[in-house]
């Protein structure tokens, strides 16, 4: 079923997020934070979070999970430089990343990975909610 508000949400989230890429800083206010790129997949078993978060410490990053909402935040700290800086488009500062899942989620069984700048957040499924065969009988 068309929904003209879900449209129009959606291209609201899509100009924030090309404004927040295109503008060095994100455009926003000083001290504001940010929404790292990411994408959000889900198969019969789990919802699968990936983050880009290059240059990203572990120790850096918090992740949240309350009520179906997953939360990613942390800090990407300035560099300290010798020269000086010409040029800068890599995004520094805090960041913040939500999404609200379903709420057909395991929270007990969360699990996160941080590798090559890519942070992967597994959100198991309950056993109620993954997909069931159902054996028809003669």
């Amino acid at each position: 079923m068309w929904d003209p508000f879900r449209e129009f949400q959606d291209l609201y989230e899509r100009m924030g997020q090309l404004w927040q890429s295109s503008v060095p800083g994100g455009g926003g206010l000083l001290g504001e934070s940010w929404a790292p790129l990411a994408d959000l997949e889900e198969t019969d078993d789990v919802y699968l979070v990936e983050v880009d978060l290059p240059g990203v410490k572990k120790d850096d990053v918090t992740i949240e999970l309350n009520a179906g909402e997953l939360a990613v935040h942390g800090e990407i700290k300035e560099k300290e430089r010798t020269g000086v800086l010409r040029s800068r488009t890599r995004r520094t500062g805090h960041f913040d990343y939500r999404v609200t899942l379903p709420q057909d989620t395991d929270e007990e069984h969360v699990s996160a990975e941080l590798a090559d700048g890519v942070l992967t957040v597994k959100v198991p499924k309950t056993e109620k909610a993954k997909p069931q065969r159902i054996e028809i009988s003669s």
